[in-house]
Order: structure tokens, then sequence, then C-alpha cells
């Protein structure tokens, strides 16, 4: 199996699992009333940060982590999340940095990318962009952190 055809099946499961945010059944995380799907990932964010953010996107995670309980956030900083998936820790990120912030999230997968969008719409979040991207180009990226910049 080639890159190409690893990257191709990445592509079909993510967009699969956006599907299942919108329709309410899932295995991801949690759902807003804190609902648990999957035993592993359902504790990653606490209540509160359940309330922000549309079931939608916690429906639709499968994500392994929340850097969004690590980060030190201050307003006026730019977030970057590679990989955002549904959008939910950039749409808490966008909270913590406030309207002076933005709070970015890079996605490969059109479905991922369309229910970020509706979370983004939802949520009301105007500091936030999702853009079409592959986080492996960042490899070949030399980043300058400042101290306000941030990439989860």
């Amino acid at each position: 199996m080639d890159r190409t055809d690893i990257k191709e099946i990445v592509k079909e499961k993510y967009g699969q699992a956006a599907l299942r945010g919108k329709s309410g059944s899932c295995c991801g995380t949690a759902d807003s009333t804190g609902s648990a799907y999957d035993p592993i990932t359902s504790n990653l964010y606490d209540a509160t940060q359940m309330q922000q953010v549309p079931g939608e996107a916690l429906r639709a995670s499968l994500g392994c982590g929340n850097p969004t309980a690590l980060a030190k956030l201050n307003p006026g900083e730019v977030v970057l999340d590679l990989g955002s998936g549904g959008g939910i820790d950039v749409l808490l990120s966008a909270k913590r940095v406030g309207p002076t912030g933005k709070a970015y999230g890079l996605d490969m997968t059109d479905e991922m990318l369309a229910l970020a969008n509706e979370n983004k719409r939802k949520a009301g979040a105007e500091n936030v962009e999702f853009l079409k991207g592959r986080s492996s180009i960042f490899r070949c990226l030399t980043i300058r952190s400042t101290s306000s910049s941030r990439i989860a």
C-alpha cells in the first residue's frame, strides 16, 4: 500500500466520522449532554467545555487529546490546530483568545471542513477560520514561534 492509498483511506474514514457527527450516531467523544460514546476519549473535555461547542463537533471527534487543557492561551493570540476535524479545539481556543485573536483549523477532509464550518456558524464564532490542507506540509516549514502564535 502506498502513501496515496493510505491518505485516501484516512480521508474516507474521517469523512464518514463527520457524517456520523451530523446524524447524531457516532463512536466519538461525547455529546453536549455529557453522554459518552467511547470509553477512551469520553473524558477529554469537561462539562463546561462541552457546553461551549455544538454537539455535532463532539460526536464527530476522533481526537486523542485536549490541547486546550494544556495550552496557556491569552487574548489576542493566534492559534493553529492541525487536523482540526469538527472544530472542537478551534472553537474552544477562539473563546480564549477573544475577538482580538484568531483561531485557525486545518483539515484535509471536505466533510470535516463542512461540519467545522457549520459548527462555527452554530457557535457564532467570528474569529475562526477553517482551511483545507494537510498537516504534513508543516514538516517542510520552519515555524518561528512568537508569544502570540500557538500550534496545536
